[in-house]
């Protein structure tokens, strides 16, 4: 009798650990609602801050302390801080960074077609969840002669800082002022890659740089053909080339993320966040094909073979290990 209860006794704990266990893994979307062309920085207040194409008007913000589990804090602007340069406009493709004691956030404003009146501005906050304050426009692509001026990404390179951007028109670079919130005076743009190309995000890792870009259309749904493309060069402003030598001007380059059965449209990646254990993440947008409103948050592990990223199986996961912190 004593030995059955002991037996029930250890049962029962052993049920009670199991059911305590932390879970190790996490499913792809990681967020299961539009929130397309990512851009994550890590706040100082230990916390990862998300920001996406206004989907959610205004351009939502989300947080979460371990890229797996996210919640809404808000968005950069309201009703009455709404830039307007563009006043019918829609607000894409943020990128965020820190520049000083400032967050700086680079946006596309532009309505759909809008090629040659589109733009970038910039607005600061003092905290990742703002409140934002717009400086407004920096330039449309009518001002600068760059079509479909969208698209912004942030750079400091050499001590110096650059913005990079474009949409299927080829993209471009320049350098900025040192507050990073206007060109550079007498600065000129400079083309780096082809026009099969939007969403660049440049990655510095062990003397190289790494041009992350998307291809295809981003925005038809089920018939999406959003691809994440890799090219690399021992220079920020190139010549960006593929494994063999090819040229993203050119537009050659190496696939990183394309479709499966499960998601299609796999794009405009964000920046790589790396984890406790040293291992890099990304994020990006898909299609889901079970419930294709919407383009969904999605994160893969980026890892590095002969100086090269990949991802497993080069297209998204549905479960994988959790990111360690």
């Amino acid at each position: 009798m004593q030995k059955v209860l002991l037996i029930g006794v250890f049962s029962a704990i052993s049920c009670l650990l199991v059911a305590e266990k932390p879970v190790k893994t996490y499913q792809n979307p990681v967020i299961n609602y539009s929130l397309p062309d990512p851009s994550v920085i890590e706040g100082d207040d230990g916390y990862y801050y998300l920001y996406v194409t206004e989907d959610i008007r205004n351009l939502p913000i989300h947080r979460s302390k371990d890229l797996v589990n996210w919640e809404y804090v808000g968005t950069a602007f309201t009703k009455e801080t709404r830039p307007d340069f563009e006043p019918k406009g829609g607000l894409w493709a943020p990128d965020i960074n820190k520049i000083g004691d400032k967050y700086v956030l680079y946006y596309s404003m532009s309505v759909w077609g809008g090629e040659w009146t589109c733009g970038i501005g910039c607005a600061t906050a003092d905290k990742p969840e703002g409140p934002f304050t717009d400086h407004g426009k920096m330039f449309r692509s009518n001002e600068i002669n760059v079509q479909n001026s969208i698209d912004p990404f942030y750079i400091e390179d050499g001590g110096k800082k650059y913005l990079f951007w474009g949409s299927f028109r080829g993209i471009y670079g320049i350098e900025l002022s040192d507050d990073g919130l206007s060109v550079k005076e007498g600065a000129t743009p400079r083309q780096v890659a082809g026009t099969a190309y939007e969403g660049t995000y440049i990655h510095k890792k062990d003397g190289y740089y790494y041009f992350f870009a998307s291809i295809g259309t981003c925005c038809e749904g089920l018939k999406s053909t959003y691809t994440t493309v890799i090219g690399r060069s021992k220079n920020l402003f190139g010549p960006y080339v593929d494994k063999n030598g090819r040229k993203m001007l050119d537009n050659h380059h190496e696939v990183l993320i394309h479709k499966n059965d499960v998601f299609v449209g796999t794009g405009h990646n964000s920046e790589i966040v790396t984890d406790k254990a040293g291992n890099d993440w990304m994020f990006y947008h898909a299609v889901s094909t079970k419930r294709p409103e919407g383009r969904v948050l999605m994160m893969d592990k980026v890892e590095w073979k002969g100086g090269w990223p990949s991802v497993a199986g080069g297209s998204p996961s549905t479960e994988s290990a959790k990111p360690v912190f």
